[in-house]
């Protein structure tokens, strides 16, 4: 297409500000940038789409012009939102280069023109689908003003009819439009972020084909282009970050051309991704300062002074210092010969999003650090007004990973564990590390349970449960074989149901008539039974240590 079509068309809202002998130029791309030397991503051709971030001053026009001009780009297009008028600075050196310039109304984005001038230009170059990943490539690079993976999937839709999402490891949507059809819901997400996981471990290459109801998904992986693609590399230290792009479409009998094409936008989505993790950077390393004062045994003045430099990132507009919580993770895997901490890091990061929000921006108030094979997280919650420590308020255990057990699961296959512990919330910087120590015990607790995927949280701390899982497997089995080996043998020859008497004696308290009442017996018949239970075992129920022994056996058994 040729610029004075784009001056023609009333919607995109262009002002020509000078070349006006230069409007038959052709334009074969658009790129969105606001760097002060963008030429590593010009071909020549391009429309230059820019917010003037890079001007400073009067003198910095005229070297960004001569780039541009040196890298034959058809025109450049400076948007009025930042500093109204278009500088004379910048209209000048266009004029002396001979590069047309145009000015583009605030109420107009450049997401409005990037969108035209790819549909005109992909319109005259029908069937050149690269053409299309390569100008949103170069968008996507230059800078934030790219869009994100939307202005991807919205293409992929509007071109090629490809209904798409970007999902996290966890199946929570990242980006994509719903447009027509209905939206992906939970549980389909759930399904394929946990069927890429499970194709991911055994290492079939993408894309994976799944059937959910009558609906067929091709599953193509989003690998971070900052980590090295090495196929030596072991999938377990990236499988549970990586994000996955699911199209509604079999991609089974694709030609190479359209599955290069698909290949070419998880690149650009890895973009995406590259970026929210470098946004990442500052709340990482604010959670790892806390930490360190908190594990080292900082004053409380100076943990709660860093805190408060905290408050304002993590909750922008809070105004005061809030309520925090406490979340420590570990990934392991057999053989011990992965590094599980950068994992469960990210993988935390994840997990305490809500799963219902969308876009990777949801993750900005989330602080996690690692330490060794331990990921923690310090989690801000509003101050509550009750004089309560706010913990009803606050994070579970069970259900922060209600949601995502299944695709996790999968993930870590039969050869990996996540492990999570909550504390309870505290209120100030003296609390702070009696919360982290109660996230590791309640973390020790779940690993001391069965499953590939455990949580505990800090209620469970205040009972026997926390006793019971470090209790020695070969103490165990002595101490529950001592005292409910006779009731079992005795079941089963007679037919007895000791076991089920005692577990229905134990929690009705020792009450005959409740008890006799829950078994459906004569409470003559339920003393026989509880005689029995002590003549075989030697034991006395009437005495609370013998029942703390019974209460204690049939919970290790």
């Amino acid at each position: 297409m040729r610029l004075r079509a784009l001056l023609d068309t009333d919607a995109l809202g262009l002002r020509l500000l000078g070349g006006e002998d230069e409007l038959d130029r052709t334009v074969r791309g658009v790129m969105t940038t606001d760097l002060k030397d963008p030429s590593r991503y010009l071909s020549g051709g391009e429309l230059v789409l820019t917010g003037l971030a890079w001007r400073h001053d009067a003198t910095d026009s005229e070297p960004f012009v001569r780039i541009l001009a040196g890298a034959g780009v058809a025109a450049l297009a400076a948007g009025e939102a930042e500093l109204g008028d278009i500088p004379e600075d910048l209209v000048l050196a266009c004029v002396r280069h001979r590069l047309p310039l145009f000015a583009v109304n605030e109420s107009v984005a450049f997401a409005t023109i990037t969108e035209h001038v790819v549909r005109q230009v992909s319109g005259e170059r029908a069937g050149d689908l690269a053409a299309v990943v390569d100008r949103h490539r170069r968008m996507m690079t230059s800078g934030p003003a790219g869009g994100g993976p939307d202005v991807v999937l919205d293409l992929l839709g509007s071109d090629l009819d490809l209904r798409a999402w970007v999902l996290s490891p966890t199946g929570r949507t990242v980006a994509g439009a719903d447009g027509d059809g209905p939206a992906l819901s939970g549980d389909v997400c759930a399904r394929l972020a946990a069927e890429h996981l499970a194709a991911a471990r055994t290492g079939r290459r993408g894309p994976h084909r799944v059937t959910v109801g009558a609906t067929t998904y091709s599953l193509f992986p989003v690998r971070s282009s900052g980590r090295s693609a090495s196929a030596s590399r072991d999938v377990r230290e990236t499988v549970l970050s990586d994000w996955l792009l699911a199209v509604e479409a079999d991609a089974g009998d694709w030609p190479e051309e359209r599955l290069d094409l698909l290949q070419g936008v998880t690149q650009l989505i890895s973009v995406e991704r590259d970026r929210r993790d470098a946004a990442r950077t500052v709340r990482r390393r604010l959670a790892q300062e806390v930490l360190e004062l908190v594990q080292t045994g900082a004053a409380p003045a100076e943990i709660a002074a860093r805190l408060r430099v905290a408050a304002p990132v993590l909750l922008p507009g809070l105004g005061a210092a809030p309520h925090w919580q406490v979340v420590v993770a570990r990934v392991e895997w057999d053989g011990g010969d992965v590094d599980g901490g950068p994992v469960a890091q990210s993988l935390l990061e994840e997990i305490l999003v809500d799963p219902l929000s969308r876009g990777p921006e949801h993750s900005d108030r989330i602080a996690v650090a690692h330490t060794g094979e331990e990921a923690i997280a310090l989690v801000p919650l509003p101050a509550v007004s009750s004089e309560h420590d706010g913990s009803e308020s606050g994070l579970l255990a069970d259900v922060l990973l209600e949601a995502v057990r299944g695709p996790l699961s999968a993930g870590l296959n039969d050869d990996g564990r996540l492990t999570l512990g909550v504390s309870a919330a505290v209120h100030s910087a003296e609390g702070l590390r009696g919360a982290l120590e109660e996230a590791r015990h309640a973390r020790r607790v779940a690993a001391a349970r069965p499953g590939r995927v455990c949580a505990a949280g800090h209620q469970e701390l205040a009972s026997h449960v926390l006793l019971l899982p470090f209790v020695p497997d070969d103490v165990r089995r002595a101490f529950t074989a001592r005292l409910l080996d006779p009731l079992r043998d005795y079941d089963r020859r007679h037919r007895a149901e000791l076991i089920p008497t005692l577990e229905a004696f134990l929690d009705c308290d020792g009450s005959w008539t409740r008890c006799a009442n829950r078994l459906h017996l004569h409470v003559n018949t339920l003393r026989y039974r509880v005689g029995r239970i002590e003549q075989l075992t030697g034991r006395d129920l009437s005495r609370l240590e013998d029942k703390l022994d019974f209460f204690l056996a049939l919970r290790m058994s």
